[in-house]
């Protein structure tokens, strides 16, 4: 398997990972990022955010499976990504449903992936983001930058 790039933004830059065997074709259509807005540290409730990323996928194979992996981030590790300001961090986490309960992942350490069989049609996937709440962050603006990788 190789991989490339093909698109990006704020907090996802898209890989695409092809098996030169398969004609099978799939394509980021876009990926939106998961913008937290303000974050107040006096707040008692989290911070949600919603983004979303849309693919398709053409030349099917019979019961051909699409696989999307989302990576780490800055912080190496899924159990509490981090948005860097400089040295200053603030934990956040990506998830699979709205509940917030299906951290996204690589199947790896206890979190989720995404998986289905292909279809012609655009797929749209919601990103559900969380900032804890009450997190001594200074202020500023906070990023990073997660790796969305298609397998199929």
């Amino acid at each position: 398997m190789t991989a490339r790039v093909i698109a990006g933004a704020l907090f996802a830059i898209a890989s695409l990972s092809v098996n030169r065997a398969q004609a099978v074709s799939c394509v980021f259509n876009s990926v939106s990022p998961v913008a937290f807005g303000a974050y107040n540290v006096f707040s008692v409730a989290p911070t949600d955010a919603v983004g979303s990323l849309t693919y398709q996928c053409s030349l099917l194979l019979a019961l051909d499976v699409i696989t999307i992996n989302l990576g780490t981030g800055s912080s190496g590790n899924y159990g509490a990504r981090t948005m860097l300001n400089g040295a200053n961090t603030l934990n956040y986490n990506l998830y699979m449903d709205a509940a917030r309960t299906q951290v996204w992942g690589d199947k790896t350490g206890g979190t989720s992936n995404y998986a289905a069989l292909l279809n012609l049609t655009a797929v749209t996937l919601s990103i559900y983001g969380r900032i804890p709440a009450r997190q001594n962050a200074k202020a500023g603006s906070y990023s990073d930058t997660v790796v969305i990788t298609l397998l199929f």
